[in-house]
């Protein structure tokens, strides 16, 4: 009997001894985005990484609203790392716009890859120039995403106010779907080049992409610092053969700026180092790169990813320093 119930309080001691390891698993959501966009698969991707290869970490990719509300979702510590456009990080860091005067506790971590506005017609609507969204049914997309973000604020740099047109604010996957059946007239997405949605729409209907005049562009850079011209390829879309000039912004993983920087380091080490397996997932992942992170972030830098970067032998600039 005592010696049963001495190998049953080593069994007790061993699990005790177990548990404390077990507790340290430390579990990291992503916000990404919908499923028609490249946020949501990307964010699975860095996902794998982080959960094969950082010791102690679980991650997981989370379905969110996309920027505006990954912005809010890490401020509160409801998400861990949020995948943002750069406008709208930079927004959330200085509390403008929709962010409404509140700072949010958010700092970045890396660069993912640039986003392009990409605004579709059916071809047969006739609608060539961006002025003629003027009393149309149109989606600036989801709510609290950063095509929103970015489709609004493009529209008021050319003096076109929510007013003008009837906003259906869809997702993705809901607006190509919606141009589809005729619900409504022009869609915008603010997303990478090759998006699902837009590919799926272009196998069965032929599209029309809205580009910008010289004077439009002008127009929408002096009234948004972060953004720039760039053309999308041609040959990306099906009947979309030439290159079009649009409007680019870069995209940005941001963290909670109170998070350990021991954990952000071996976060940003292992996303930047398993890069070849990312570009497997998305080919923009050849983006995510350290040098691009201290060349396009536009809020500063995480102390975490600084010393990676550090390590590198990368300088960052005052500016990226918190």
């Amino acid at each position: 009997m005592k010696r049963a119930t001495l190998f049953i309080l080593s069994l007790l001691a061993a699990t005790l001894v177990v548990s404390p390891a077990m507790a340290k698993t430390t579990f990291v959501s992503i916000g990404t985005g919908g499923t028609g966009g490249i946020y949501y698969p990307y964010g699975g991707g860095v996902a794998e990484i982080w959960s094969k290869h950082v010791k102690g970490v679980k991650a997981v990719a989370e379905v969110t609203g996309a920027s505006v509300e990954n912005v809010k979702l890490a401020h509160k510590g409801e998400t861990v790392v949020g995948e943002v456009m750069g406008d709208v990080a930079v927004a959330g860091f200085t509390g403008d716009s929709k962010f409404q005067g509140k700072k949010h506790d958010i700092l970045s971590m890396a660069i993912m890859y640039p986003n392009l506005l990409q605004i579709v017609v059916l071809k047969k609507s006739g609608i060539t120039d961006i002025m003629q969204v003027k009393g149309r049914n149109i989606s600036t997309g989801s709510p609290g995403s950063g095509t929103n973000f970015m489709a609004e604020a493009v529209l008021k740099s050319l003096g076109i106010t929510p007013d003008d047109y009837k906003d259906s604010r869809l997702s993705f996957t809901e607006t190509a779907n919606a141009l589809r059946d005729g619900t409504i007239e022009v869609g915008f997405w603010s997303v990478g080049p090759g998006t699902s949605s837009i590919l799926d729409l272009a196998t069965t209907h032929e599209i029309h992409m809205i580009s910008f005049t010289p004077e439009q562009t002008e127009k929408i850079l002096a009234a948004n610092p972060t953004y720039s011209a760039i053309d999308l390829t041609g040959g990306v879309y099906r009947g979309i053969d030439q290159p079009l000039p649009t409007i680019g912004v870069w995209n940005v993983m941001i963290v909670q700026s109170s998070l350990d920087t021991d954990l952000v380091y071996r976060l940003a080490k292992a996303l930047f180092e398993k890069n070849d397996y990312l570009k497997k997932i998305h080919p923009s992942a050849a983006y995510t790169t350290p040098e691009n992170a201290v060349k396009y972030s536009p809020i500063p830098l995480h102390p975490g990813t600084i010393k990676y970067l550090a390590e590198k032998g990368i300088t960052v600039p005052d500016k990226l320093t918190p």
